[in-house]
């Protein structure tokens, strides 16, 4: 969100995700629990725990079932879509028709819908942003971007890092995490940014996703090394870019890599119960953040 002016042998998929050991052009966040290969979920057969890659199967183990006997599951116990990047796709369609409504609404709708703390309205005479009410604009802010650069960066990042954890979570756990971590962003903002200073974009997300990427591949026991030189130079260009409004990245890093954990690391018996508590957790703290940093606007 910036600030308004004013196994690791197999090839990658092409966006950095492993690609499966079958069909290399296919990104998957999700590995035999034997040979720990990348399996796409057309290669991939349900196991006692986790899935295994169909060599791993015909080397007679006798604890896969067959493809046909159970619906697959996710790493996170989500359904196995046949298009894995479709609610990718749906968020970079609707972060583009946003941007391109914008466009020809101009500032006024930019103005009516980035976050805002509290400011003064000269047009209306009166005081407008989040401790007033408004509280949609810590969802709206999360899909207006203004400039080029910044739409085509934003869209890019969720373009590269979405499919293969939608993959993974599956599309309800991936909306989920998209979802908090750009909430988590703007409640950051909200909290710490200067109360009359604008900001928008959905970079407090694209980051909650890339703390997401780095929770699952530690958990898959991926190579972290190209995760985390991602992570280094985003941080960097957070802070040391003067535009950037760095306590939504910041905010949407943090909430995305807990949202990840509570739903990769949640027990079998339990995972449900306990990837719904980590949200809800969630969510209740970044209510609990907007409502403290109200209070302390309106006195």
């Amino acid at each position: 969100m910036d600030q308004a002016p004013g196994s690791p042998q197999t090839p990658a998929a092409g966006n950095g995700t492993p690609g499966c050991y079958r069909h290399p052009d296919r990104a998957t966040g999700i590995s035999c629990v034997r040979c720990e290969r990348p399996i796409c979920p057309e290669c991939m057969v349900s196991a006692a725990v986790g899935f295994q890659c169909p060599d791993c199967v015909r080397g007679g183990s006798g604890s896969a079932r067959t493809p046909h006997a159970s619906a697959p599951r996710t790493i996170a116990g989500g359904t196995i879509a046949r298009d894995p990047s479709l609610v990718t796709k749906i968020l970079i369609g609707i972060n583009l028709a946003i941007w391109l409504t914008a466009l020809a609404a101009g500032r006024p709708l930019v103005d009516a819908l980035d976050l805002v703390g509290q400011a003064f309205d000269p047009a209306t005479g009166e005081l407008v942003g989040v401790a007033q009410g408004e509280w949609y604009r810590l969802l709206t802010a999360m899909f207006l971007q203004e400039q080029v650069l910044h739409i085509a960066f934003n869209m890019l990042s969720l373009w590269w890092l979405g499919p293969a954890l939608e993959s993974a979570l599956g599309r309800v756990r991936f909306i989920a995490l998209y979802l908090l971590s750009g909430l988590g962003g703007s409640a950051l903002s909200y909290l710490l940014a200067a109360q009359n200073q604008p900001s928008l974009g959905a970079s407090g997300a694209v980051f909650g996703l890339l703390g997401a990427t780095a929770v699952l591949m530690r958990r898959m026991n991926a190579d972290m090394r190209p995760v985390v030189i991602l992570l280094v130079l985003n941080l960097i260009i957070t802070f040391g870019w003067s535009n950037i409004a760095w306590q939504a990245h910041v905010g949407g890093l943090v909430v995305g890599a807990a949202v990840a954990y509570g739903m990769v690391h949640a027990p079998r018996e339990r995972r449900a119960l306990v990837q719904r508590a980590t949200c809800l957790a969630v969510l209740l703290a970044i209510v609990a953040v907007v409502w403290v940093r109200t209070l302390q606007l309106t006195g």
